[in-house]
């Protein structure tokens, strides 16, 4: 034939001569596999048992993932007609996990350990004498405290009754009557400046 008659066509399925020559692609989990290339120590009749039972395995396979798909779509319609959203399903997760992993074997044997060595440390002398030492260091913090409160307080008296104070009353008092203005309705205390010395009364 001639080259210069074919009809090229691109949109065509055969795309000049060497269209019928192309090998054809194995479908996906197709096994291509030459007749004349067997594994070692395996059989024409065993050969074709093993395809035959790789074919079935796969259509399975095919059939549980069509299954589980219908299985999750349902799944979703039963959780959006309960109303469940993906944060409440999450929290809920979450708590089974956690109870979960209290009851797991682990967990309560490392329960048992932490409780077998609280029981060890709080009994051993170590502890003990810590305790003793914090107890004595409490007591006497609070002492010492109490007794400051105390010698504050008593100093503060002393100073209410030491002249000084008695005269810083007076003055602060005299003051308040200046600003204030005089006794009202003639009683109340008059100031000592008011009062005039006793002495300047006689001769």
């Amino acid at each position: 034939m001639d080259s210069a008659g074919q009809d090229i066509n691109l949109n065509s399925p055969n795309k000049g001569p060497l269209a019928d020559a192309a090998p054809e692609l194995p479908e996906e989990g197709a096994v291509n596999m030459s007749e004349g290339s067997l594994p070692p120590g395996l059989s024409e009749e065993e050969q074709e048992e093993l395809k035959l039972e790789l074919s079935k395995v796969e259509d399975e396979i095919q059939t549980l993932r069509q299954v589980l798909c219908a299985k999750e779509r349902h799944s979703g319609e039963l959780k959006r007609r309960l109303g469940l959203t993906p944060l409440e399903e999450l929290r809920q997760n979450l708590n089974r996990g956690w109870q979960d992993m209290q009851t797991s074997t682990a967990y309560v044997r490392t329960t048992e350990k932490l409780g077998e060595w609280n029981e060890k440390m709080t009994t051993s002398d170590l502890y003990k004498k810590t305790q003793e030492t914090l107890s004595q260091a409490s007591q006497k913090t609070s002492a010492a405290l109490s007794n400051m409160g105390t010698a504050i307080s008593r100093k503060f008296g002393d100073m209410r009754n030491s002249p000084t104070f008695r005269s810083f009353e007076d003055r602060m008092e005299t003051m308040k009557q200046k600003v204030v203005g005089g006794p009202m309705n003639g009683s109340g205390a008059t100031s000592p400046a008011e009062k005039g010395d006793p002495q300047d009364s006689f001769p």
